[in-house]
């Protein structure tokens, strides 16, 4: 443990915007599932649904730091590829 009283500080608020970071990857990631579940269901309409909602919050993940800018491209055109494969 640090002995600076700014250090302490740091370490709490670190901690803080680690919890947010990592609840926000979870949304990420759960959105991500939603769409791959709708491509197995073969559900267009819901697919599209899912896509718009999940780009957005990758979207705002890389806005807020908390995705690197090309890990978010990889997971958007995965799963654009997926909506695009439903017939």
């Amino acid at each position: 443990m640090a002995n600076i009283k700014s250090q302490k500080k740091r370490i709490i608020t670190n901690e803080k915007s680690h919890v947010r970071n990592i609840n926000y990857k979870s949304k990420v990631k759960t959105s991500i599932k939603a769409v791959k579940l709708d491509v197995e269901k073969k559900d267009k309409d819901a697919a599209n649904k899912d896509l718009k909602v999940a780009i957005s919050l990758i979207d705002r993940s890389v806005a807020k730091g908390i995705q690197h800018k090309k890990t978010a491209a990889r997971q958007k055109s995965e799963i654009q590829a997926l909506v695009n494969s439903i017939k």
